[in-house]
């Protein structure tokens, strides 16, 4: 099992959207990097829920793969801010993976909290200038992460 780091904006789709929902497609990444680390994911990996562009800024869940590999329907929708004129249904540029809710944390592990623990060595998401919305997390810093969630 892999472990991964999900970036999403509480006023677009927060973690407490995805308790209501249980399942969503992830959809909407336009950066190749992360779509190539979301492109390696498995059903059964676990990612921490991060909510960017709020106050406080931080990890406040975990979801679980549940489908890989499915391709983006945003791409192919000409009304949507994600779509790509270059991509096809025959050659879909932007691959995407469906997640299940798994937990809401009792309190949020901020940003802050992240970059007195974890150098960007060690997790990506406290490099400076990182804007990355989908990033990978090795296994023993996701259980210093769970650490943290419970040792506060």
């Amino acid at each position: 099992m892999n472990y991964w780091l999900m970036k999403s904006e509480p006023d677009v789709y927060g973690i407490a959207d995805l308790r209501r929902d249980r399942q969503t497609i992830w959809d909407g990444v336009r950066n190749y990097q992360a779509r190539n680390f979301l492109r390696s994911m498995q059903p059964g990996d676990l990612a921490f829920f991060y909510h960017s562009n709020a106050a406080p800024l931080g990890i406040t869940g975990v979801m679980r793969i549940v489908e890989s590999g499915i391709a983006d329907p945003t791409q192919f929708d000409s009304t949507s801010n994600y779509y790509d004129v270059k991509s096809t249904k025959e050659s879909p540029r932007w691959q995407t993976v469906c997640v299940e809710f798994v937990e809401e944390l009792p309190h949020l592990v901020s940003l802050d909290t992240l970059r007195s623990q974890f150098s960007p060595d060690e997790l990506l998401v406290v490099k400076p200038g990182n804007r990355l919305s989908v990033i990978p997390v090795a296994p023993a810093i996701a259980q210093r992460i769970l650490t943290l969630v419970t040792a506060t």
